[in-house]
């Protein structure tokens, strides 16, 4: 394989190098099309149980056929979760734990981009919710059975564009002055601040976790197309025909951080090409102020309190106990 500026580069992390997954069960939200299907389907090759997430039912049973169509060794199971809908998370959750089948792996991937300004049923600003709000929940609610399974992660997926992001503490809904882009940013900021401290929780508390992040540069998905609207939107299909790289790319990190033995806790993955818009999978920097302590717990307990999600690390054995 060539990398992104077409010059062969046998050390780089490859699919070749994405290790035999017979026997783990992988939860991947938005899995019915782009990086979420992607990550679906190259794990189903190497033989894990992958479970896909969707919102629309239809458009999950299409991408579901297209993956058994590939004759993969290991299994695909549907299930319907709208992220934009708090009570329809815990209601999702609730039933993975009723059944009490250990996960192996969580990827938060589902994402929206720089769509108009809306609003959740809970009265949140749509990015923030679904980008941020409705992982911090199914990852607390889910925490029992990851701490089941074997060489347990969550990886949570943002974008080089938390780069330009901040938490609007006093203006979280957009109410006085929302921009789609910087909204974006700070969905993809508050993936970050969250991703990083769940794994000083986890460490903190003794648990089996891991907790790591991903992005996967500037690659061409649907993702660029759904949101955005007008002169954005133009700009978009622009973007993803003559600068992104292949989505096929772009899905390598997640994959990394989800399936390589050497991945640890803590960890950022993204492209190792300039500015990190292309390439093969290597450890990247936070912006500093991801690293901020201070600002994670904040941003830790807002999102308890407007989720009701309170994830409990003390004491917590799994759903064995």
């Amino acid at each position: 394989m060539s990398n992104s500026f077409g010059q062969a580069d046998p050390s780089a992390w490859t699919l070749r190098d994405l290790p035999d997954q017979t026997g783990r069960t992988v939860l991947v939200t938005g899995a019915n099309s782009g990086l979420g299907y992607l990550t679906c389907l190259q794990l189903a090759k190497q033989g894990a149980h992958v479970i896909m997430a969707v919102r629309d039912l239809e458009k999950g049973r299409l991408a579901q056929a297209r993956i058994l169509a590939a004759r993969p060794r290991g299994s695909v199971e549907l299930r319907q979760l709208d992220l934009a809908d708090l009570d329809e998370v815990k209601t999702f959750a609730k039933r993975l734990l009723d059944e009490r089948k250990p996960i192996d792996v969580l990827v938060n991937n589902a994402g929206i981009m720089m769509p108009p300004r809306s609003m959740t049923p809970q009265g949140h600003e749509l990015q923030f919710g679904v980008n941020h709000l409705a992982h911090f929940a199914l990852t607390g609610l889910l925490l029992p059975l990851l701490l089941e399974g074997r060489d347990s992660r969550v990886v949570t997926v943002s974008s080089d564009l938390h780069k330009r992001g901040r938490i609007h503490f006093g203006d979280l809904a957009g109410n006085r002055n929302y921009g789609r882009i910087a909204f974006y940013a700070q969905s993809k900021f508050a993936n970050v601040l969250f991703a990083l401290e769940l794994d000083r929780r986890l460490r903190a508390a003794g648990l089996p976790v891991k907790s790591l992040l991903a992005h996967p540069g500037y690659a061409a998905t649907n993702l660029q197309m759904s949101g955005p609207t007008g002169v954005l939107k133009l700009f978009m299909r622009f973007g993803n025909r003559f600068l992104a790289q292949p989505a096929e790319m772009g899905v390598l990190p997640q994959l990394y951080a989800i399936a390589a033995p050497e991945a640890s806790g803590g960890q950022f993955i993204g492209p190792d090409g300039p500015n990190e818009k292309k390439g093969y999978p290597t450890q990247v920097r936070p912006v500093e102020t991801a690293r901020d302590r201070g600002l994670a717990e904040r941003l830790w307990r807002l999102s308890e309190a407007l989720t009701g999600v309170r994830p409990g690390f003390a004491g917590m054995k799994g759903i064995a106990a």
